[in-house]
């Protein structure tokens, strides 16, 4: 019985929780409607289509990538559709005090922040790895570390609105494929930092959750260009993921699959993982980091 009760019941409850969770809760666009909604890499694909979603839905939209003059036509575009609000700043996340400025502009624009939309990656090319080192820290820089400065400048203004941080990552974050090492690098760092994080913030009730969106290949203008004669594989649509990511994040999900084949999201939620994480987690004595240290 002490079995049962101490091991089998929380597995079974893991089980449930992990495949039923989820769908308990359906998404209205109104969930959006006057949210202060951050989104990076927003003059294009993806990104630009989570901006338009937004601004349908009523919320206010700060977005951000290299291009001003492309920023300035989205933002134009969010207000015709119905934004509360839209601003843009444009600059790159290679400059990681611009991350760190640009969050501050936010927060000053909109009175604080509800959903942080993380999105802009930089180009890696399709090839194989030779010795290219420069590559994988520039990868590793703007694909994570930016995602992490990004996180650390919002969370004093998402903790106060019970907000939430979106991670758009990629089946490369998941499994391995050829031709993208520096790429794939930066996308399983974002999902073992970021898994982490959730799992701090939920030990020591941080009310702020985190989202990790794993996507197939979607087609945008840049991955189909980038993919042109390598690989054999259908796109979805970069109009629907980009929903997809929104609902993901408004109803606080853990995490978000999308992509063409139905296998993806089967396969890749992996209960052992968390019965794995399950266990690990009794093992640890967090009382006296939660009780001694105040979280940023």
């Amino acid at each position: 019985m002490a079995f049962v009760k101490n091991y089998l019941f929380p597995i079974l409850g893991i089980f449930l929780a992990y495949y039923y969770y989820s769908a308990s809760e359906e998404f209205r666009p109104e969930m959006l409607q006057g949210k202060k909604v951050i989104v990076t890499g927003a003059s294009k694909g993806i990104g630009k289509e989570m901006a338009y979603h937004l601004a349908k839905m009523g919320a206010h939209v700060m977005v951000t990538a290299r291009s001003e003059e492309t920023l300035k036509k989205v933002v134009s575009h969010c207000l015709e559709l119905g934004a509360a609000s839209a601003h843009y700043l444009a600059g790159t996340m290679e400059n990681m005090t611009f991350a760190e400025q640009f969050v501050a502009k936010t927060g000053q624009l909109m009175g604080g922040l509800d959903m942080l939309i993380l999105n802009h990656i930089t180009y890696v090319p399709l090839q194989l790895f030779r010795d290219d080192v420069r590559l994988v820290r520039d990868s590793m820089e703007v694909n994570f570390l930016s995602y992490v400065v990004l996180s650390v400048a919002a969370l004093p203004m998402l903790k106060q609105s019970n907000g939430s941080i979106v991670v758009v990552s990629s089946v490369a974050g998941k499994i391995s494929n050829p031709l993208i090492a520096p790429y794939a690098a930066s996308k399983f760092a974002l999902d073992g930092f970021f898994s982490s994080i959730r799992k701090e913030y939920s030990m020591a009730k941080v009310n702020v959750s985190i989202t990790l969106c794993i996507l197939g290949l979607i087609n945008t203008d840049t991955a189909m260009k980038a993919v042109s004669g390598i690989l054999n594989s259908d796109a979805s649509p970069k109009e629907e993921c980009a929903l997809e990511i929104i609902k993901g994040g408004a109803l606080r999900q853990e995490e978000v699959y999308y992509d063409r084949s139905v296998w993806t999201s089967l396969l890749l939620k992996n209960p052992g993982r968390k019965i794995l994480e399950f266990f690990s987690h009794r093992s640890y004595n967090m009382d006296r980091f939660i009780k001694n240290e105040e979280l940023p």
